[in-house]
């Protein structure tokens, strides 16, 4: 396995093994890294396996992969670790989305760059031998078992009476009598005692909570970037609408029409015109199909990564909807 941070490599997995992983990482949509972010990722991952792991600094990194000269300074200029946290999001995001079961995982602990290979045959191993630990403690003198026939009286050796052999021949007999008497008396308790009446169900809190569904945005124009900008912004929206106590996010099409509470559906559509993104996002009321919030936002895709398009306008999208009144006031499905 790779490295602490500045630490030498230790990688036990094979190179062969982490280089097919991180092919397979840089090609796969989820990935959601610009094309610097991706060489990158690149570049640490081979140095690491060529055991240059400790010379994993800022400098190198900026020389090597942003172009930089002699002259960098990583406290005026922190372009390295800003797109070592880009990186790090952008891997725990591919992982949770569709990498869980890819056999190797690529991680950048924080502190450091040298990044780190763990696959599932580690913890195997690690439960294995916690396994046999816990053999080899009951082998240990002292956890002797107790050997069959111990508590057999044996020939010529009065076994000493005991207070269960008393208590079995009066305690039965006994409960069943308590039995037969609580028997009697329940169906009088009930002719004396009023009826109790059924608590009344109680509603549940999610269902009384406004409820919104985060359709899949609509990708225009036909282009690759549009489409990932579509996908990226429905993920972000949903992770961000879950975090609003009043509100529960629902999946597309997993909603009954017997909840009680507000049902609301979340659309929009991207088209990216050369580097400028256009998004236009509308809230419609779910009982009677009209439109009760709207709005377009535009951004300039220069200067900044997909992800922190994505973050920016999710976070404005969903302040504007979970301070909006008109959330209030829409009334449930019929």
């Amino acid at each position: 396995m790779v490295p602490e941070e500045g630490g030498a490599s230790q990688a036990r997995q094979e190179p062969e093994t982490v280089r097919a992983q991180l092919d397979r990482i840089l090609a796969s949509p989820e990935f959601l890294a610009p094309e610097r972010g991706r060489r990158f990722l690149q570049y640490i991952v081979e140095e690491t396996l060529d055991g240059n792991g400790e010379q994993l600094k800022a400098s190198t990194i900026a020389q090597a992969v942003f172009g930089r000269d002699a002259s960098f300074d990583a406290q005026n200029d922190p372009v390295v670790r800003i797109e070592a946290g880009r990186i790090r999001r952008a891997l725990e995001r591919y992982y949770l989305v569709c990498g869980n079961s890819d056999p190797v995982e690529i991680t950048i602990p924080k502190g450091g760059y040298a990044p780190h290979f763990s696959s599932i045959e580690d913890s195997s191993t690690v439960e294995a031998a916690a396994s046999s630990n816990r053999e080899n403690n009951q082998r240990q003198p002292g956890h002797e078992q107790r050997q069959p026939g111990h508590d057999r009286g044996q020939p010529g050796h009065e076994r000493p009476l005991r207070y269960r052999d008393l208590l079995l021949p009066i305690g039965i007999p006994a409960l069943f009598g308590a039995v037969a008497v609580l028997a009697l008396i329940r169906p009088l308790e009930s002719y004396l005692s009023p009826p109790e009446m059924p608590p009344a169900p109680a509603v549940s809190t999610s269902t009384s909570k406004t409820r919104i569904v985060v359709e899949p945005f609509v990708a225009l124009g036909g282009t690759a970037q549009g489409a990932d900008l579509a996908k990226g912004l429905a993920d972000q929206l949903i992770a961000k609408l879950m975090k609003v106590d009043r509100l529960v996010v629902l999946a597309p099409g997993r909603f009954g029409v017997e909840t009680i509470g507000s049902l609301f559906n979340l659309q929009g559509s991207t088209i990216v015109e050369g580097t400028i993104l256009h998004l236009h996002v509308r809230l419609i009321n779910g009982a009677d199909g009209t439109v009760v919030w709207a709005n377009q936002y535009d951004r300039d895709l220069r200067d900044q990564t997909t992800l922190d398009v994505e973050d920016d306008i999710a976070a404005q999208i969903v302040t504007e909807i979970s301070t909006s009144r008109k959330l209030d006031g829409a009334g449930p499905l019929p």
